[in-house]
């Protein structure tokens, strides 16, 4: 958990980030958090698919692959807020001469992102492999992946992040951390409360490398990627 604090509030000073072409670090942490999903994520919401079936055992049928519909529905909020942030920084733009959200847009942008890191920070202690190997996997991919998500959300803000947001994300973290201290959910919410956060994961890094004007590097992604997947694969 102290970790993921450390990453939130130093992110902001790795200058060396900002910069088009897009840093290869950036791609790079990208790639492996993309890889995380495909090669861990994903193949422990098959098995926490099967507790989510016990818990609803005369569900309708399309219930029988609800995990992948939280993953698709975690994917469609965070595109939302997206799109939320992109148009009120257009338009920002052309009121004001201000590239960055307006304080409505802000607020529901940090709010989502805030349920996200309580997510994260709940999962550090309530996963299917609560190994030390598991945890080292876990922590790896999802501080990579803090640096591609809190570049994309300081280029939105700005001012307002580097002063409140990610103070208020860091909150959300030891919030989530606390609460999985002292409850104790059942298999089948972890099994949703991981695919929410796959699909947030894909959607998140994918928006930031896949525009133009980004100048994004496919090899760093690639090799972030290909190199995780092959670590997964050893250990």
């Amino acid at each position: 958990m102290i970790g993921f604090v450390v990453v939130h509030l130093f992110a902001t000073r790795l200058r060396f980030l900002d910069r088009t072409p897009r840093s290869i670090w950036l791609s790079i942490a990208g790639g492996v958090s993309v890889a995380y999903v495909f090669g861990h994520v994903l193949p422990e919401l098959s098995a926490g698919q099967q507790a989510i079936s016990k818990a609803f055992e005369r569900a309708p049928l399309y219930l029988e692959h609800h995990v992948y519909l939280v993953a698709l529905r975690g994917l469609a909020l965070f595109y939302g807020v997206e799109r939320l942030a992109i148009s009120s920084r257009r338009r920002q733009r052309n009121d004001k001469g201000e590239d960055e959200t307006s304080p409505a847009v802000f607020w529901i942008h940090i709010a989502s992102f805030a349920i996200y890191n309580l997510s994260i920070g709940y999962l550090l202690l309530h996963r299917e492999d609560m190994t030390a190997r598991g945890l080292a996997i876990y922590f790896a991919a999802m501080s990579l992946h803090y640096l591609v998500t809190d570049h994309g959300l300081r280029a939105h803000h700005g001012r307002a992040y580097v002063a409140v947001g990610r103070f208020v994300l860091v909150i959300a973290i030891v919030a989530g951390w606390i609460i999985g201290m002292v409850t104790r959910v059942s298999e089948a919410f972890v099994a949703v409360l991981f695919a929410f956060l796959a699909g947030g994961v894909v959607l998140n890094v994918l928006k930031e490398e896949l525009p133009e004007e980004r100048q994004s590097r496919f090899w760093a992604f690639l090799a972030g990627a290909g190199g995780y997947t092959a670590l997964l694969l050893a250990v």
